[in-house]
């Protein structure tokens, strides 16, 4: 270039100018210490672990600590199912140890039979609660005396809608048309009152506005049920809500809105906190008890819901005025849909989970099966009405598709009352014990055939007004029915003579 220098271009040195410019600005930059540290802190061998230096495992160490401890505070559901199994072996082993403790020579061999003997037990009751094991209670139960009966334990003002019993059988429940719910301790029949709280606090538990019909009657309840650990109870009626409540405060805890009918039918699944409830507006709702929330809605039925009823496993049985029955897989989120010969079904329950009774207003009781459309017996006029000729098929045998024979034609011309509509059915858990009510002035006993093969009657028990509901002791021992002067769910018919309440009748053994 004219002029100028030659200007030679120095070749740079990356790693030197860096050298450089960590030496100017090290004393003053902090961040170039920071670097160094971090390259002393950090090792890496031929395996490329990387090491990292002590002062973060102190840091991990505190921070892990901590975390333990939350953990520890927190007990999970896991762990509480483990820790309550526990103390059940531990309750069952304190059992048999005290009937075992003269007898004991060796206390490990004594130890090793007690353990036999509890997991025999647990085996047992896991096979009659899973319903692969029926109990056979109908043979031993002895005819009763005609100076036995139906004895009254609480007196209602209205009709009795509902009854239910807590799982060890000492404590009953009971609610009518006037809104009363009460609870009642079986032996002694002393009675406490759930008392409603001031409409204020009732929307802060949840309830929604109410219109029309649902604002005149909000108080009446038309069905109960109470949860496997007898912690909650939930009602149900004419507001359109599900309302739970505390069984040791009888205090109000949450109203579940969103159901836009009345609410007819509600039932726990055994052993959880899943609460199924069926309404007028066609569709049944889940809810968590424990968590006190919405879960999903469940659509399949033409008409109202009557009942429904559930077992341990995650399945529920529901009828409805369609004529239909519907038996719903909630994981699979399908339903099973079987359908009455000739008549409204009116209450349903699963004997196991293949099986399952239903009553119709024609005054049948059915049977059902799993695999089968169509009931696998009918037990043709089960509850005829003192008005009606009897005639021998009372207790004739109806057949396994459903029809009359020729000859046995005249006795549809026997039109259907409100007092042979058979209202109401239970299994004792587990067990070929059944039982039916209507209006007619009789509880009738069944036997459930092996197989479920058929139904046969066992006792007719007297009882004046409509059993608009049933509940047997999980023993067998005593049967709970809810009267009343007219029908659950509406009043087309009504016994005068009949009285308002909840009454018990014994069951004898042999």
């Amino acid at each position: 270039m004219k002029g100028g220098k030659n200007l030679k271009k120095r070749p740079s040195h990356p790693a030197k100018d860096r050298n450089n410019i960590k030496k100017r600005f090290s004393s003053n930059d902090s961040f170039f210490e920071n670097e160094v540290t971090d390259r002393k802190r950090h090792r890496k061998f031929k395996n490329d672990e990387e090491i990292k230096s002590s002062d973060e495992d102190e840091d991990e160490g505190e921070y892990g600590s901590e975390a333990d401890a939350e953990e520890k505070e927190e007990e999970t559901p896991a762990e509480k199912r483990k820790r309550l199994a526990d103390a059940f072996l531990e309750k069952l082993r304190a059992k048999e140890r005290e009937k075992d403790e003269d007898e004991e020579s060796e206390e490990g061999e004594g130890r090793r039979e007690r353990d036999t003997l509890i997991a025999k037990i647990l085996q047992q009751d896991q096979l009659e609660e899973s319903g692969r094991v029926r109990r056979a209670i109908a043979s031993r139960v002895q005819k009763p005396e005609t100076s036995e009966g139906f004895r009254i334990l609480v007196k209602h003002r209205q009709a009795v809608t509902c009854v239910a019993l807590s799982e060890d059988d000492s404590r009953g429940f009971s609610a009518s048309k006037d809104g009363a719910i009460v609870h009642w301790d079986v032996e002694t029949g002393k009675s406490e009152k759930y008392l409603w709280p001031s409409d204020e606090v009732l929307k802060a538990h949840g309830l929604k506005d109410l219109q029309g019909r649902a604002k005149k009657h909000s108080k009446q309840v038309l069905a109960m049920a109470v949860s496997s650990d007898s912690q909650y109870l939930a009602t149900g009626g004419l507001d359109r809500h599900v309302h739970l409540w505390d069984v040791r405060t009888r205090q109000h805890l949450q109203a579940f809105p969103g159901h836009k009918g009345p609410v007819s039918c509600l039932t726990f699944r055994q052993g959880t906190a899943e609460l199924f409830s069926g309404s007028f507006d066609r569709s049944i709702k889940i809810w968590n008890a424990e968590d006190r929330t919405y879960i999903s809605t469940l659509f399949g039925h033409q008409s109202e819901v009557l009942t429904i009823d559930s077992l341990r496993k995650e399945r529920v049985l529901t009828v409805g005025r369609d004529r239909t029955m519907h038996l719903w897989k909630v994981p699979e989120e399908s339903q099973l849909v079987f359908r009455a010969p000739a008549s409204s079904l009116e209450c349903c329950c699963f004997i196991n989970n293949d099986d399952f009774l239903s009553g119709s207003d024609d005054g049948n009781v059915e049977l059902w099966n799993v695999l089968r459309k169509k009931p696998v017996h009918i037990v043709k006029n089960a509850h005829v009405s003192f008005g009606e000729p009897k005639s021998d098929q009372i207790n004739s045998e109806g057949l396994s598709n459903g029809h009359k024979e020729n000859d046995a034609q005249d006795l549809l011309r026997h039109g259907s009352t409100a007092l042979s509509w058979v209202n109401s059915v239970a299994v004792c858990r587990s067990s070929d014990l059944a039982a039916s009510g209507a209006g007619n002035g009789l509880v009738r006993l069944w036997a459930i055939e092996n197989e479920s093969k058929g139904i046969r009657p066992l006792f007719e028990l007297p009882l004046d007004g409509f059993v608009n509901s049933l509940a047997f002791a999980k023993s067998g021992k005593f049967l709970i029915a809810g009267v009343a002067q007219e029908p659950r769910l509406g009043r087309w018919g009504r016994a005068a003579s009949a009285k308002n309440c909840v009454a018990l009748h014994p069951l004898k053994l042999s």
